[in-house]
Formats: C-alpha cells, structure tokens, sequence
C-alpha cells in the first residue's frame, strides 16, 4: 500500500514539477525571469486564473486553447507534464520495490527532469543551455562518487581513501571519454564536410549521462539516441515535400540532443538490463 501511495504522490510531484518546467522553457530562450511574472498566455499576456494553472487538466478543459483569445498553446505544454509524472511514478515505483535510499531516487527524479527539459530545448531551439549541463554534470558526479561510497558503507566493505580517489579518477575519466567521443565525430565530420554536424552542447550532454549513469549507461544512451535520430530522419525523408528538396533537407539540423536525452532516460531505467542482455548473447 505505501508502495503505491508512494508512486501516486510521486506522479502528482512530477505534474506539478512539471509544469513548472513549462515555464522555464517557455521563458529561458527569451532570457525572462520564471519567477515573474505570473504566469499568462503569451499571445494576449492576460494573467491565468488558478484553475488554468491546474497542470495537464487545464490543458485538457481548455481543449488546449487560451480561454480568452483562443491561442492554441501547444502539444509541448501536456507532454512535458506527463512525461515528468511518468517518469517520476515509475522511478518511485522501483525504488520502492529495491528499497534504494532516498537521496538515490530524489537523485533519478532530479536527473530525469533535467533531461526533459534538455530534450525540448534542443527539440525546439536546437540549444543546450550551459547553464543546465554544466551544473548538472558536476552534480551528477558528486551523487554518483557518494552513491558508491554509501553501498560500501551499507555493505561493510571499508575502502581506504587511494581508493577512493581511483574510483573519482576513472569516473572522471568517463566522462572525460563519452565527451571526447562526440568531440571526436565531430572533428571527422569537421574534415569531411568542412562545416560543424554536432554541436559542442551535444559533448557536455554526453559528459553529463556519463557523470550520472556511468560510460556504459551513457554509451548505451548515445547508441539508442543515434538509432532514434535515423529513423527520425528516415521518417522525414519519406515525406513527399521533403524528398522534393533534397538540398533543403540535406542542410537541416536534426536535435541530436533530444534523441540523446530518450536515450539517456531509457538507459537511465533499463540500462543495466540491456547491458546485461547484451552480454549474455555476446558471450561476455
């Protein structure tokens, strides 16, 4: 029973968490406070009545149109809220069944909204704010140094301060590693093409589902992520206007940090799974 008053509280968290996130998407890009002012329809800027504040309700009461002057508000608006209570029911859901300590799940809810946001800011202004993965790298590494240190505790294995010390430089070092592998495609593509294909953002993505998920994880992410971004791409060629300019379609931006960030969130819950499945068919 606490389990799953447990996980409903946690999902009512993420609706609420979740359309605060809303509102830092929708203010960011425009270098706007999210604090003031209240929150208003961005066609009529008319101040919104508590009960349009309600998250995904409203949204559906209002037939996703603003009460006044009928603005549609956007798809982005419910999907976000949703996906921030999914993700964060099912993350109270297994750490109530592993019985994970509460600083680890209050970690993995921190971490999934983070990745929400990420990949709606790259899906819709192909930008990756410094001023969430640089944060948020550092913090994953200091959750993920503490997590280990706090099994071994829990385990009664004592481990002396060196180390310690090894296991922060081999993390490091993976970070170090997922980050140098998009600088590194990069660069190929660089001598190629002779014009930019990922974006330096994507590299500190990658260095921040490294710093919480560790390499494998991350490259298990990015893996997932590349896959999604082809099909995606895959799917947009196959539509008629598209193939009927290739040129204009050639030289488009795909979000490859939103692809990256499903494939972080996915990995994130069922990584080690995949992993472990992966070995077992590969005969590790």
């Amino acid at each position: 029973m606490i389990r799953i008053l447990g996980t409903i509280f946690a999902g009512l968290f993420g609706l609420a968490f979740g359309s605060f996130l809303n509102v830092c998407l929708s203010r960011w890009p425009a270098g706007e406070s999210v604090v003031q002012p209240r929150s208003h329809c961005r066609q009529c800027d008319r101040t919104l009545t508590w009960w349009e504040n309600v998250p995904l309700v409203s949204w559906l009461a209002l037939r996703g149109r603003c009460h006044t002057c009928h603005a549609w508000i956007g798809w982005r608006y419910p999907l976000v809220e949703f996906s921030v209570a999914l993700l964060w029911a099912i993350v109270a859901w297994r750490s109530f069944n592993a019985f994970f300590p509460l600083e680890f799940a209050i970690g993995m809810l921190l971490f999934s909204w983070v990745l929400v946001g990420l990949a709606v800011l790259d899906a819709e202004h192909l930008w990756l704010p410094n001023a969430l993965t640089l944060p948020s790298i550092a913090l994953g590494f200091v959750w993920r140094f503490l997590g280990g240190l706090q099994v071994g505790w829990a385990l009664e294995m004592q481990s002396t301060p060196w180390e310690n010390i090894k296991d922060a430089i081999g993390m490091l070092l993976g970070i170090l590693a997922a980050a140098g592998l998009v600088l590194l495609i990069r660069w190929i593509y660089w001598l190629i093409r002779r014009r930019e294909g990922i974006g330096l953002g994507d590299a500190k993505l990658m260095a921040l589902l490294a710093a919480w998920l560790g390499l494998p994880c991350a490259l298990l992410a990015f893996v997932l992520g590349v896959v999604l971004g082809a099909l995606f791409a895959l799917g947009q060629l196959a539509i008629p206007a598209t193939r009927n300019q290739p040129e204009r379609w050639a030289m488009s931006k795909l979000p490859l940090g939103t692809f990256l960030c499903i494939g972080g969130i996915v990995s994130s819950l069922w990584g080690q799974t995949i992993l472990a499945a992966y070995r077992r068919w590969a005969g590790f």
